[in-house]
């Protein structure tokens, strides 16, 4: 599983409606960065390594970087939380890499494009609405505090959107399918909520309202 990302610091509030800066309800604090993830670490192959954008792109095309041809792309900073859906939350990490709305401007969705998926090794898939996915603080993270991601944390791409929970930005990322219609990812396929928002705890998938995803 790509454990990823965060929320970035603001006020969440607990079931008896108290506040607490910078966490959402139901999360604790977490001193250091547990790894948690879903099945093997894969090998780095840097001359096999690829990562593609293709689905309803603007072009009709597939659009390819190796992994130096990615890395040269700019180069940005986001400190955001990394809030887990198991209910621990790390505050205030610096994430460096390429921000999403990059790959949006070089690599166009068509204009009916609503969602996208987000594929990692072994198959690995997480889906997004195209508006979170171009947040502005949504980026593909290759470092944290200022240092290269490990393998266990998801070297040498992961995804991070702020203000969804982890798992919605996968570890080693490998590419984006552009899609006019929501799919289930890995994940939310097996019980976890479509959306999954901290700041509405929005875990699971039988707390989804109607409108939140497609039918299980």
């Amino acid at each position: 599983m790509g454990q990823p990302v965060g929320h970035e610091s603001g006020e969440g509030r607990d079931p008896a409606g108290a506040t607490q800066p910078g966490l959402p309800p139901g999360q604790r604090v977490q001193r250091g960065w547990p790894v948690t993830h879903y099945g093997p670490v894969p090998k780095f192959r840097p001359e096999r390594w690829e990562f593609r954008v293709f689905g309803a792109t603007a072009d009709g095309g597939k659009h390819c970087w190796t992994h130096e041809e990615f890395t040269a792309l700019p180069y940005t900073t986001v400190v955001a939380d990394l809030h887990c859906v198991t209910k621990f939350s790390m505050l205030g990490a610096e994430w460096g890499g390429i921000p999403a709305r990059t790959i949006l401007d070089i690599a166009p969705p068509a204009d009916d494009v609503t969602h996208v998926m987000v594929w990692a090794e072994y198959g690995f898939s997480s889906n997004l609405r195209l508006s979170d996915f171009a947040s502005e603080h949504a980026l593909f993270a290759t470092h944290k505090d200022g240092e290269l991601l490990t393998a266990e944390h998801g070297f040498p791409l992961r995804l991070i959107v702020p203000h969804l929970y982890a798992w919605k930005g996968p570890k080693w990322v490998r590419g984006v399918e552009y899609m006019t219609a929501d799919r289930r990812g890995f994940w939310e396929e097996r019980g976890y909520h479509n959306v999954g928002d901290p700041w509405r705890e929005q875990r699971y998938s039988y707390q989804e309202e109607p409108g939140d995803g497609p039918d299980l």
